[in-house]
């Protein structure tokens, strides 16, 4: 969910019975200092989300969502958790989103020069990018390659998407389970 949604009150109800039934729960808040249009300042007086489940015994952590190591080490820990019968766990990744919520915003309600300060050393895709090649664990040359097939692979699939027929109303149910067939 993003920073917005957290503020929903079937948020805080599935917080509650996840923890009163100590589910195997990943709760990620993805805060993008933007909900919708509105600045995060502008619709929460504590931008501290992975604090809010404290209350009821979920704990949680900030995460730099702009750094994949620090991702997947935060990940980790918490599905270790998880995955140990101790119930849900929340991660509040820290990001920035640097276009409008949809091809609808403009995102006038911030600034170039925001945007761009964001951008400079923190994309997470370009500092991979530097990170593999000064490793040499592949060069720009493969990394380009890479860049071509994976844009050529998404070409195709929003054309396959763009072109099929939609599925026939019987397929509604395919591959969903059911576990009472009176429903089927």
């Amino acid at each position: 969910m993003g920073d917005g949604a957290s503020n929903q009150g079937q948020v805080a109800e599935s917080y509650n019975m996840a923890s009163l039934w100590k589910l195997p729960v990943l709760y990620i808040v993805e805060n993008n200092q933007y909900s919708m249009g509105t600045a995060i300042h502008r619709h929460t007086p504590n931008t501290n989300f992975y604090k809010r489940g404290e209350a009821l015994n979920i704990p949680g952590e900030k995460v730099n969502a702009m750094d994949i190591f620090a991702v997947q080490k935060a990940a980790r820990k918490a599905l270790d958790y998880i995955r140990a019968g101790n119930g849900p766990y929340i991660l509040q990744m820290e990001t920035y989103r640097y276009r409008g919520h949809s091809m609808s915003d403009p995102a006038k309600y911030r600034t170039k020069k925001e945007v761009d300060g964001y951008k400079s050393g923190n994309d997470p895709i370009l500092n991979m990018r530097q990170e593999l090649v000064s490793n040499k664990i592949c060069t720009e040359a493969e990394l380009s390659d890479i860049d071509t097939r994976v844009k050529k692979v998404v070409k195709e699939s929003a054309e396959f998407a763009q072109t099929s027929p939609e599925p026939d109303a019987s397929e509604l149910y395919t591959d969903v389970l059911i576990e009472d067939e009176s429903h089927a």
